[in-house]
């Protein structure tokens, strides 16, 4: 993407954590000061774009088990990046026509991209807004969350790659905990967050790039990531794992855990 025709809100001299996102999943929808970002991490972590790409294939894993085997109709994606292959929406109307989904981002260009490419099915819903997860009971009041989503049935929440960019834990306590109050018995929570824990130096080294680049970054050990994200929730098995080996594929070879170093888990709220 050329900076020609960008909207005046979005400051390209600047890289945004979705954009980096897009460049390492093959996207288009990016600009230098990402991409300068991108392969400044890489250098320091060349894993990081196979990382990426596990990541997403988790969302995937993840969204087809809640539709499929949890029968959940409802999403709200927090963070959710722009938009790709193998959206949340898609994998969900696969399964039911009918399910209905929030994207939630605060980048005007995800905005802007996810709703020009947003296909929903006639019978469910898709939407994008635009908000900041920092402020999660305004995003629960908006008027389109209330008119899409049925807050008296399960409705899985959705914090893929995202709750990392928030640096302190009490921050990530106040972002997750008032969603998972607002949600019904029998909802979802699925995450995934990066980690040092397998390959400590040069992971470190990765989100010091991002954080000098404006980017912050921080990651956390996977029990440290449950006590945020998954208290009083009941984890689905295989529980807290590498996101490359919750419910893989049959017969998929896994990466080594170093090479990921993101972790993953789904949890039902009793």
């Amino acid at each position: 993407m050329d900076n020609g025709d960008v909207p005046p809100e979005i400051d390209t001299s600047k890289p945004h954590s979705a954009r980096i996102y897009d460049y390492y999943l093959g996207g288009k929808d990016n600009f230098a000061a990402d991409r300068e970002t991108a392969v400044k991490a890489m250098k320091a972590w060349p894993p990081i774009r196979m990382a990426a790409r596990e990541n997403r294939a988790f969302l995937g894993r993840a969204v087809r088990y809640l539709a499929e085997e949890a029968g959940i109709t409802q999403f709200l994606d927090l963070g959710s990046g722009l938009p790709g292959v193998g959206n949340v929406h898609e994998i969900a109307q696969d399964v039911n026509r009918a399910a209905r989904v929030v994207y939630v981002d605060n980048d005007p260009i995800v905005l802007a991209h996810g709703r020009a490419l947003l296909n929903s099915t006639p019978e469910g819903k898709a939407v994008y807004i635009e908000a900041d997860m920092r402020e999660p009971e305004k995003i629960l009041d908006l008027p389109v969350t209330r008119d899409t989503l049925d807050f008296s049935k399960p409705v899985a929440l959705i914090f893929i790659g995202v709750l990392h960019f928030f640096l302190a834990d009490d921050e990530v306590r106040r972002i997750v905990e008032p969603l998972i109050d607002a949600v019904p018995s029998g909802s979802y929570v699925a995450a995934a967050h990066v980690t040092s824990e397998f390959s400590r130096a040069a992971t470190t080294e990765a989100g010091n790039v991002y954080t000098r680049s404006g980017v912050g970054i921080i990651g956390r050990d996977a029990d440290v990531f449950a006590d945020l994200v998954f208290t009083g929730l009941t984890l689905v098995p295989p529980g807290v794992v590498v996101v490359s080996e919750w419910r893989p594929e049959p017969g998929a070879i896994l990466p080594a855990r170093a090479d990921v170093s993101i972790n993953g888990a789904v949890a039902r709220k009793p």
